[in-house]
């Protein structure tokens, strides 16, 4: 051992320059490969769950050049391994005889030879195809070597398949699969493998559409050697010598392009499996196309479709824009586009003033004329109904009663609960938006709104399969990754937004809203399912929505034109409501959301007034209701009256003998709510007048339709600039008697049945007054201004 260790430094001592340079060589050698041997830009690609291409977008110097793959198909290592190198898995990286058989060629012919492996060409291609000369052979194989010692075959030859040119822009085998054949390189045939591994030998020289000839000749001459090594059978033989050559190169898929473009700014170059189901996108491009072609006859030009899967929420199809013209903006993603919300919202404030006990399902909420700071809303039909059912309400999508519901639970509290359902584009105050803000004074995005009704469904399905809790993150925003998963955030026993007995009784009303024309009957079908959904139109008919949930899946459409010009027709319910219903008859049937007992209470309710029962409510029934919906108020609208006999007139004992009166419980709104609600309702009894001689208890007989309190009347002009009249309107209990009109204490004039005048008063403030024949009076200030445009 000593004498080795004295002999191996003897031969240092006598070596000292071989050594060096053996260590400089070997350093040199180790180091001779940078840590990525390739650093070009790579093509964004966008496949389905399934593995299917859903569309790709070219690498940044204009390469297609797809990210590299897992392996390469057998077939195609077959044929490339054959044609370019039979000792890749022997040789050390270069092939000594291989290099010899060249060199000899080029000295004693005019032909030239190179002699490269497929290391070799891998080295090449990295360097970027320097000129072909003796000495940058000698570098090339000296780094095939280090790459093989650094590198397994499989990687190496992986490499190859890459970053391989295949004629033209095209670059790799992934790539050229798709490009010449419209298929993924692992379903290639033994022909069409065949065809794509001659390509690379001379891509400049052949390629599919250029000397189709000798493309044959070479990959004919492939097959036979497969032939020949016993690689395929005869039979296989026949058929690949049979099969076309490919074309000129194809179009690459374009299923989900706006999907695909949001994928380029948020993961170039990248290879990402989404979580879209291609059947799925290609029937809902199908959907598109076909109401495109509806909607278009109206001059609208543009919709968007978006599916979440309410479990996991993925994004299972993104249909971004209708397949309209580059002229109708079709490169616009109008899921992410911020747009006016219309109505969609109105679910939310309806569910957040059940969360906090503000209203019952059914409470009657005022529909009548409202202003408030000059602001005068108006529903679609520009008609009253008096009082409604805050579900019907809902469901009917009034907009009166929807600003009356959020001036009661609070502007700046409902803007509180729209920043926790994330919704990203209200970046203003909440008195920047006012009241208007639930009728369409802010935007959001059918991503951000869709994301919202899948947070409510989520909670409530949470809630019911877990142990009454709830998720701190509910509404997360949706992945379309596959494989990624959803930050919902610790468990909790109260909910962050709204609690689940507040939710599924939203749920429930909006379930029970008509389906469009069409659809009418489709509850006697057997593949029907319970959807709840809202529909939304924007003012000027600018934005349509239409927002479903199942117990699975969340769908969201909006059409319109991106340009925001509005059409005569684009409404929620005629443009958006179809392709909702047309959506999830694609999508499989799910259960009715089960019922939260755990999150609410059993309650007696009064059918008539939709609140808590009082002792005067002639009809009762026992209902499940929010928790907090113990905290609302006893019917208000039902009480106990005194009669005479013949029941016409009210009584009391100062005028009528006790033993005599009749005792009723009444159904009585206050005189502005009655005076619509009562036109709408032939069943509704007013409240009989009081009998002659009798005291009234202050009972409130009047109350002005127009104007209202605080409120600035301004005189309207016409196209002559003469100034109009303006029409004061009284609501009375007993419009047969007759109303006696004063403006400042000044007879104008007087009023039966229909208790209206018109007239021209000067500009200032005054005191509108009234009287009826019974004696009993009215007064309000208002203010009279002139319009100058």
């Amino acid at each position: 051992m000593k004498k080795s260790k004295k002999s191996i430094f003897n031969f240092v001592k006598k070596h000292p320059i071989k050594i060096g340079v053996v260590l400089i060589v070997g350093l040199i050698w180790f180091f001779c490969l940078p840590r990525n041997l390739f650093n070009a830009p790579t093509s964004t690609v966008l496949k389905s769950r399934e593995g299917l291409m859903l569309g790709a977008r070219i690498a940044k110097d204009g390469q297609w050049r797809f990210p590299k793959q897992d392996n390469v198909p057998y077939r195609f290592e077959q044929c490339i391994l054959n044609f370019e190198d039979e000792y890749f898995y022997s040789h050390p990286g270069f092939n000594p005889i291989s290099i010899t058989k060249a060199l000899w060629e080029n000295i004693t012919t005019q032909q030239r030879r190179g002699g490269s492996t497929l290391t070799q060409q891998v080295i090449r291609l990295s360097r970027k195809n320097q000129k072909r000369t003796y000495f940058e052979k000698l570098i090339e194989i000296f780094q095939a070597t280090r790459l093989e010692s650094r590198e397994s075959k499989k990687e190496i030859l992986n490499l190859y398949a890459t970053y391989a040119p295949f004629g033209g822009n095209v670059v790799g085998l992934e790539t050229a699969s798709w490009r010449y054949f419209g298929i993924p390189s692992q379903d290639l045939s033994w022909g069409q493998s065949a065809a794509l591994a001659v390509l690379p030998n001379a891509p400049s020289l052949i390629f599919p559409g250029k000397n189709e000839l000798i493309l044959k000749q070479k990959r004919d001459r492939l097959l036979k050697k497969l032939l020949e090594h016993s690689v395929i059978d005869p039979t296989t033989y026949e058929l690949a010598i049979a099969e076309k050559l490919p074309s000129k190169p194809l179009a690459l898929p374009e299923m989900a392009p706006h999907l695909t473009e949001k994928l380029r700014r948020d993961h170039p170059g990248t290879q990402f499996k989404s979580t879209i189901e291609f059947l799925l996108q290609r029937q809902l491009n199908a959907i598109a196309i076909e109401n495109y072609d509806r909607l278009r006859q109206n001059e609208i030009h543009n919709l968007s479709i978006l599916v979440l899967d309410i479990e996991t929420r993925e994004v299972r199809a993104y249909v971004g824009n209708s397949p309209t013209t580059a002229e109708h903006d079709r490169y616009v993603d109008l899921v992410q586009a911020f747009r006016s919300t219309g109505s969609i919202l109105k679910p939310f404030l309806y569910a957040a003033m059940l969360d906090e006990g503000s209203i019952l399902p059914n409470t009657l909420v005022a529909d009548v004329p409202t202003s408030v700071n000059g602001y005068s809303p108006q529903n679609f039909d520009k008609e009253f109904n008096g009082a409604v059912p805050a579900s019907l309400a809902l469901a009917r999508s009034l907009n009166v009663p929807a600003v009356r519901m959020l001036r009661k639970y609070g502007l700046h509290k409902f803007y509180h609960q729209l920043e926790k359902l994330q919704q990203k584009n209200m970046e203003n105050s909440a008195d920047y938006y006012g009241l208007p803000i639930i009728l369409g004074g802010a935007e959001s995005s059918l991503w951000d709104i869709t994301k919202a009704y899948a947070g409510m469904a989520s909670t409530l399905n949470f809630f019911n399969t877990s142990s009454s809790e709830y998720r701190k993150n509910e509404f997360v925003n949706p992945i379309y990754e596959l494989g990624k998963q959803p930050e919902f955030g610790a468990k909790q026993f109260s909910a962050e937004v709204f609690q689940a007995g507040a939710i599924y009784h939203t749920l429930k009303t909006i379930e029970e809203v008509n389906r469009p024309n069409g659809e009418e009957n489709w509850s006697f079908f057997s593949n029907s399912q319970p959807i709840s959904w809202k529909t939304g139109t924007s003012y000027g008919f600018k934005d349509a929505w239409a927002v479903g949930v199942t117990s699975k899946y969340a769908v969201g459409v909006w059409a319109g034109n991106a340009s925001g010009e509005g059409r005569p027709g684009l409404t929620g319910l005629q443009a958006a409501a179809p392709i909702l219903f047309e959506v999830f008859d694609k999508l499989p049937k799910a259960a009715p959301f089960q019922t939260p007992y755990d999150e609410l209470v059993e309650a007696e309710v009064c059918k008539r007034s939709g609140h808590l029962a009082s002792v005067y409510c002639p009809e009762t029934q026992q209902e499940w209701i929010p928790k907090n919906g113990t905290r609302t108020s006893v019917c208000p609208y039902h009480q106990q009256v005194f009669l005479d006999q013949s029941e016409q007139f009210q009584v009391n004992s100062s005028c009528y003998p006790l033993s005599e009166m009749q005792r009723k419980n009444w159904f009585v709104l206050p005189p502005l709510m009655e005076y619509y609600y009562a036109a709408r309702h032939p069943q509704y009894r007013s409240l009989p007048p009081y009998k002659n001689g009798c005291l009234k208890d202050g009972e409130d007989l009047m109350q002005f339709i127009f104007p209202k309190k605080k409120e600035a009347i301004i005189l309207p002009k016409n196209f002559k600039e003469e100034t109009n009249a303006i029409i004061f309107k009284l609501a009375h209990r007993n419009p047969e008697t007759t109303v006696f009109w004063y403006l400042d204490s000044v007879y104008l004039t007087s009023t039966t049945t229909f208790h209206e005048i018109s007239t021209i008063p000067q500009p200032g403030k005054h005191v509108l007054s009234v009287v009826d024949q019974e004696g009993n009076s009215l007064s309000q200030p208002i203010e009279i201004e002139i319009s100058f445009k």
